[in-house]
């Protein structure tokens, strides 16, 4: 199995209209466990490309998080192109339906009448427990409306709502109920300072050389250009195992100071 990533899907986000909130949560709730994000993707509403972009996810080998399109309203295709990619129908899901129908019986006797399932807002609604063959459920904290989860081949993928309050519980909810052997498996270690006024190119040596002797630690370099608060600078670090982290910290230190750069710990 390899890392953890991440799918966000709505044309709201790639339009705008919202600014995308579940990469930094993602982030979060994996390093609360010590777990990392291998990569991100946003895809919008186009049930073509989310198809191509789930088939790719599936061959590969790494843990899935879909955030979104797993309503039933036009615009949500998320749980059809999870389906297709697989080449598996869609199947309403006994439990699922289950959920909803108790939703629905509790949304009418709040408003004072006797629920009618076969009405079709109602039907409409359980369309929302439709998913590929053999998938699992994602409880919903929140409303009770399940995500689902496909756990067949490699690359296991879960697939919630884009609603934060309700997806990043469920995120949750999987991580601690399907991958509690993978918390803290790797210690991981991350150190970094500030370089002042010296151009990246300059450095590169160093870098290349860190990482080519300190096997267990990888090299990073941010450089910004300074603004009103900040002069220019370069966040310069390594990560990685600890113990191969502080050795190559203490020679990137040992080296600045070689060259008489002027720099800040972090």
């Amino acid at each position: 199995m390899g890392g953890f990533g991440l799918i966000v899907v709505g044309d709201e986000i790639l339009s705008g209209k919202r600014q995308d909130k579940h990469f930094a949560k993602v982030v979060e709730l994996l390093a609360e466990r010590g777990l990392q994000l291998s990569w991100a993707e946003f895809v919008g509403d186009d049930p073509q490309r989310l198809t191509a972009s789930l088939r790719r996810s599936f061959a590969g080998a790494d843990i899935v998080f879909s955030c979104g399109g797993i309503g039933a309203t036009p615009d949500d295709h998320t749980r059809q192109c999870a389906a297709a990619a697989l080449g598996l129908p869609l199947q309403l899901h006994p439990e699922g339906r289950r959920h909803i129908e108790e939703r629905i019986r509790e949304t009418a006797r709040e408003a004072g009448r006797e629920p009618d399932f076969a009405a079709p807002d109602n039907l409409q609604r359980l369309k929302m427990a439709e998913f590929p063959q053999g998938a699992a459920l994602i409880p919903n904290p929140y409303n009770r409306i399940a995500g689902f989860s496909v756990m067949q081949g490699d690359a296991p993928h879960h697939f919630v709502p884009g609603f934060p309050v309700m997806a990043w519980p469920m995120i949750a909810w999987v991580l601690d109920t399907h991958y509690a052997h993978l918390f803290h498996r790797e210690p991981y270690s991350e150190r970094a300072l500030l370089v002042y006024e010296q151009a990246e190119a300059a450095l590169t040596p160093l870098m290349e050389r860190l990482q080519r002797e300190h096997e267990g630690a990888r090299v990073f370099s941010l450089p910004s250009v300074g603004d009103a608060q900040t002069r220019r600078h370069i966040e310069l670090g390594v990560k990685g195992k600890p113990d191969a982290v502080a050795a190559a910290y203490a020679a990137m230190c040992a080296a600045l100071d070689k060259l008489e750069a002027e720099y800040r710990p972090l």
